[in-house]
C-alpha cells in the first residue's frame, strides 16, 4: 500500500494509503452513512461521477458476493474509507472488496480521517476531488477544479440500457410493467418480478408512444445519477404517460415525476447518501427509516404563489411543505418528508394514477421498511399486492 492523497477544490487535503488501483481519479465527493452495504453502494448506477466517503469506520469486514452488486460493475468514481477490512469473514464472499476493487480499476483510498473530510463536505456541500498516489497536492487540486459541476449533467443517458430486455415474472405472470432505466438496481427489477411482474426495461429516451404500444399495466420511473432538468425526453415521456396509464417513481423518477407535473428541482447542498434516513409519512405520522442516494430534491412550493416558510430550530413540521397543489395534471399532495433537512421525500397525484417516491423502497443496501410501496404500486394497476415477498 503506497502513500495517497486526496485534494477537494477548495484545497483541503487529506492523506491515506492506496488501496485501489493505481492512477488519479476525480470526481464529487459525497458522504454515505450506511453501516453496511458498502458493494450495492458502490455499484448503483446513480453514484457515476462520484467518489463516495464511507462514515462507517470498518469497511470490507464481509467481503463481496455477485449476489449483491446492483450492476455489472462498479459505477462510483472513487472509494474512500477510514479503514479497509485486510480479511472477511462472509460466507456468502466469493472475493475481497479490496481485489474486486483492484479488479475493476477503481482508485480508493484508506487510512483516511473521512469523519474530517465528511465534517468538510457537511459544512461546505458535496465539491469536486480529486485523488491518487504518486502526485503532488496542487496537481490533484487542478484536476479537482476543472471537474464539471453536476448541476446540469445528463448522466442518465450514459449507465441507461442501449436497448430493450426483458426480466421474466417469478411465478405466474400477473402484470407487464415497463421500466424506464435511468440507471437502475437490479433489486428494483427483482421486486417487481417476485411479485408476478413481467418487466420490459426500456432506455432512458423512449418515448411515450412505444412504451403505450406494450399495453402495460403500469410503468416505473427507476433511479439514476445526475441532474434531473436536462432529461428533457423522459419528462415530455412521463407527461404523455401521466393519466393514461398507472404510474411509479423513485429518486431520479420522482424528480422527473415532480417536472412533469410543472415543479422545479434543486439541488441539496450535500445530498442525502445512506440507509438510515428517517421519513415521516404524512397520512398517519409514521416514520420509515430509508435507503437513501440523491443530491437534487423536488420543490412543490413552486407550483404555489407562497414562499416556503424560514427554517426553524427542531424537527421540521409538515408545514415546511404544501398540503396540496395544483399541476397541470390536476392536484397533488406531498405524501412523505425527510426528518433531516424537511425537504419533500414523496408525492401523490390526486387525478391521474401516479405516485412517486425519493428514496429507494427496494432497500439495496437498506431497511426493507417501503418495501410495501411496491405492493402499493400493483394495487394501483389493480393487481393485489404480495405483502410476504421477500429479497433474493
Amino acid at each position: 500500500m503506497r502513500p495517497a492523497l486526496l485534494v477537494t477544490a477548495d484545497g483541503a487535503e487529506f492523506r491515506g494509503v492506496s488501496v485501489g488501483a493505481d492512477g488519479v481519479t476525480t470526481g464529487e465527493a459525497v458522504f454515505n452513512t450506511a453501516m453496511t452495504g458498502y458493494q450495492e453502494v458502490i455499484t448503483d448506477p446513480s453514484y457515476l461521477g462520484q467518489i463516495v466517503v464511507m462514515t462507517a469506520p470498518h469497511i470490507g469486514n464481509y467481503g463481496v458476493t455477485a449476489d449483491d452488486a446492483q450492476a455489472d460493475r462498479i459505477h462510483c468514481a472513487g472509494l474512500v474509507v477510514r479503514s479497509l477490512s485486510r480479511t472477511r469473514t462472509g460466507c456468502r464472499a466469493s472475493g475481497g472488496l479490496r481485489d474486486h476493487l483492484i479488479d475493476a480499476g477503481v482508485v480508493a483510498l484508506s487510512e483516511v480521517d473521512t469523519r474530517r473530510l465528511t465534517r468538510h463536505v457537511r459544512s461546505r456541500g458535496a465539491m469536486p476531488a480529486a485523488m491518487g498516489c504518486d502526485v503532488d497536492a496542487a496537481e490533484l487540486q487542478a484536476l479537482a477544479e476543472a471537474v464539471p459541476d453536476m448541476t446540469g449533467r445528463d448522466l442518465a443517458s450514459l449507465v441507461s440500457t442501449d436497448r430493450r430486455y426483458l426480466v421474466p415474472a417469478v411465478g405466474p405472470r400477473r402484470a407487464t410493467v415497463a421500466v424506464f432505466d435511468f440507471g437502475v438496481k437490479r433489486e428494483i427489477l427483482d421486486q417487481l418480478a417476485i411479485r408476478g411482474c413481467e418487466v420490459q426495461v426500456f432506455p432512458a429516451q423512449t418515448r411515450a408512444e412505444e412504451i403505450l404500444a406494450l399495453h402495460p399495466d403500469g410503468v416505473f420511473l427507476s433511479n439514476g445519477p445526475g441532474d434531473p432538468e436536462p432529461l428533457t425526453g423522459p419528462t415530455e415521456a412521463v407527461m404523455g404517460l401521466l393519466g393514461r396509464v398507472p404510474v411509479f417513481g423513485i429518486c431520479l423518477g420522482h424528480q422527473l415525476m415532480g417536472l412533469a407535473l410543472g415543479a422545479a428541482t434543486f439541488k441539496l447542498p450535500f445530498g442525502h447518501h445512506g440507509a438510515n434516513h428517517p421519513v415521516r409519512r404524512l397520512a398517519d405520522g409514521g416514520i420509515e427509516i430509508t435507503s437513501q442516494n440523491h443530491g437534487f430534491a423536488v420543490d412543490l412550493w413552486s407550483l404555489t404563489e407562497q414562499r416556503p416558510p424560514p427554517p426553524r430550530p427542531g424537527l421540521p413540521g409538515p408545514d415546511r411543505l404544501p398540503a396540496a397543489v395544483t399541476t397541470r395534471f390536476g392536484d397533488a399532495v406531498a405524501t412523505h418528508q425527510n426528518l433531516n433537512d424537511g425537504t419533500l421525500e414523496g408525492l401523490q397525484c390526486r387525478e391521474v394514477p401516479a405516485f412517486s417516491v425519493q428514496y429507494h423502497p427496494e432497500g439495496a443496501p437498506g431497511p426493507h421498511d417501503s418495501r410495501g410501496l411496491f405492493d402499493r404500486f400493483m394495487e394501483l394497476m389493480g393487481v393485489a399486492g404480495r405483502s410476504d415477498a421477500a429479497p433474493r
